[in-house]
């Protein structure tokens, strides 16, 4: 069995954003060699999330407004923000939005389900995170 690792890096301009990542992590499988296996895509920050839809404007659109209307940014919200932050809906968000997926390798690909693509979802931004690719398999 075989493994390669690979990271992603990110900073975004906004506090809340949905960036397509599918073609970076595409390419690490390419690059892995690994024909048949997994696909792990894990956010390393826990006010990020990784997660698999549609790459549709107006379902992120949709996601940023659920999100906001349940999880509002606040600083007098939240607990968490007595300790001297401001990200206590960031760290929510994440929860809610998932933390990691999981894609199976087939005959050197990933193999989605019409429309999958996969997302880093950022929700306290402006600031360096990083995203993991672990691919595991033969």
């Amino acid at each position: 069995m075989k493994s390669h690792t690979q990271y992603l890096w990110f900073n975004t301009k906004n506090r809340q954003e949905f960036v397509n990542i599918t073609l970076q992590v595409e390419a690490a499988v390419s690059e892995s060699g690994i024909k048949e296996g997994f696909c792990l895509v894990n956010a390393m920050h826990i006010t990020a999330s990784v997660f698999i839809n549609d790459d549709e404007p107006g379902l992120h659109s949709d996601f940023s407004s659920w999100l906001e209307k349940f999880i509002p940014y606040g600083k007098d919200r939240y607990q968490h923000n007595l300790s001297g932050e401001d990200n206590g809906d960031a760290h929510l968000k994440r929860t809610i939005m998932g933390r990691e997926v999981v894609v199976a390798i087939t005959r050197g690909k990933l193999d989605f389900g019409p429309w999958e693509r996969i997302f880093y979802g950022e929700f306290d931004g402006k600031r360096k995170k990083r995203v993991l690719i672990k691919i595991i398999g033969e």
